[in-house]
């Protein structure tokens, strides 16, 4: 899929292949699940969007300040289904927890890029520890090492 013009998550998911909804829709429960509050569930990029809304960070995204400020995304890609965590990408103990925990889980490590975790294998998507991952930062933490770190 790539990029969807979907509108709404449950559009999205509609638009997927039965496997790929089902892997992606499981995930999506398990994230909103462990998501602090106060992060929202939008479509960003078109893709399952996980954001700290303007109403608690008014200056949003700052290469677009029109947007809310990103921190997850979640996405069936060609090959494999994305799951995008920006506090990995800036937070090297929470990536080092990470790996760590998806080694003992998995028997090897993630396959990852800066900030995308690449799930091939649909049936060995390590569901429970991407919930923990996601309840690992609070909206107000995330704020905190954005501005640290991006906003200098």
């Amino acid at each position: 899929m790539v990029q969807s013009a979907a509108t709404t998550p449950e559009d999205y998911l509609a638009e997927l292949e039965p496997e790929r909804r089902d892997v992606v829709g499981r995930l999506r429960e398990v994230i909103l699940a462990g998501l602090p509050p106060g992060f929202e569930e939008v479509m960003s990029y078109g893709m399952i969007g996980y954001v700290v809304p303007h109403s608690l960070y008014p200056p949003g995204y700052h290469c677009n300040t029109d947007l809310p400020l990103p921190f997850m995304n979640l996405a069936s890609q060609k090959q494999y289904v994305a799951v995008y965590h920006m506090g990995i990408y800036a937070d090297a103990e929470l990536l080092a927890w990470f790996q760590n925990a998806y080694r003992e889980q998995l028997g090897r490590k993630p396959d990852m890029g800066k900030s995308c975790l690449r799930l091939r294998k649909m049936d060995q998507v390590p569901y429970d520890l991407v919930g923990e991952l996601a309840g690992r930062i609070t909206p107000q933490e995330w704020i905190a090492r954005y501005e640290a770190g991006v906003r200098r």
